[in-house]
């Protein structure tokens, strides 16, 4: 791999947001609202490159493609029923599980003078998630793995199983490149969650619509502990995360949204609120 994802990921000062434990108890539009004001913020270079993690109780997460579903209600009532809340996020993408087995890291950059194109913004965060993992002596691939949720070129996997997705939002001179992390737990049953939202939500229209929602084949999913072998959840996935952009940055430091970004966030988190009831009004 290039030197390229390194340069990006090493940073003078690398600002921590951790919500891995917060995020359990809050609204997960939160999150979504929450990465809009960090590129904002990280754009207009009132804030160093930040590293923001997030974990939501069981949570389906829809993208906007999502909403043209002919039977979205049919699919979000038994999401329901199986207990899990349902929004969507102001990005594009399908539909994705959030649980206390999954842990969601954004990495937020400012638009360089030259830019940083897609692939490089993918290449880091895959750089990045190789390193957190080197211990194990796992082949990680990125490429897309066909018959899994919200399919991607930058899939990730060992030994053909999808265990993350990678996505980019760009807005206000910022980069937020997000990631989410099966830790433990089953990848097939989360998959096999989704599958049949989409059964729900298409029934025998599948072929008359003219987006293409994927053909959920559960085994091609699995978590990170089911793939190693070894007891990974989301807090150790963490510590790996702060261990590795230490080794990055000068300086790691702590904090939560400053007076300024609190009223940008509010914005945001209003306009989010406002998606979600038009979509299940």
């Amino acid at each position: 791999m290039k030197n390229e994802p390194i340069e990006l990921l090493t940073q003078p000062k690398w600002r921590i947001i951790d919500q891995s434990s917060l995020g359990l108890y809050v609204d997960p539009k939160q999150s979504f609202a929450m990465d809009d004001t960090l590129c904002a913020s990280v754009g207009k270079g009132l804030s160093p490159a930040t590293a923001r993690s997030w974990v939501h109780h069981n949570t389906i997460v829809l993208g906007i493609q999502d909403t043209r579903l002919p039977f979205l209600q049919d699919g979000v009532k038994l999401l329901e029923e199986e207990g899990y809340r349902v929004i969507v996020r102001n990005s594009g993408g399908l539909a994705v599980v959030l649980d206390e087995g999954v842990l969601n890291v954004s990495l937020i950059f400012a638009e360089q003078k030259k830019g940083i194109d897609i692939d490089r913004g993918y290449d880091a965060m895959v750089e990045l998630v190789c390193r957190m993992l080197s211990k194990y002596e796992v082949d990680i691939e990125a490429y897309e793995i066909v018959g899994s949720y919200c399919p991607g070129s930058y899939d990730l996997s060992i030994n053909g199983k999808k265990f993350a997705g990678i996505s980019q939002r760009r807005l206000r001179g910022g980069v937020a490149v997000q990631i989410y992390l099966c830790a433990d737990g089953s990848g097939r049953e989360r998959a096999d969650l989704i599958r049949r939202f989409y059964d729900a939500a298409l029934k025998d229209k599948r072929e008359e619509v003219k987006a293409v929602f994927p053909d959920i084949q559960p085994d091609t999913m699995a978590s990170l502990s089911e793939l190693t072998g070894e007891p990974i959840d989301c807090a150790l996935l963490m510590r790996l995360l702060l261990e590795e952009l230490q080794t990055l940055s000068d300086q790691l430091t702590a904090s939560g949204l400053n007076a300024d970004e609190q009223l940008e966030f509010e914005k945001n988190m209003t306009r989010m609120i406002e998606r979600n009831e038009k979509v299940f009004s």
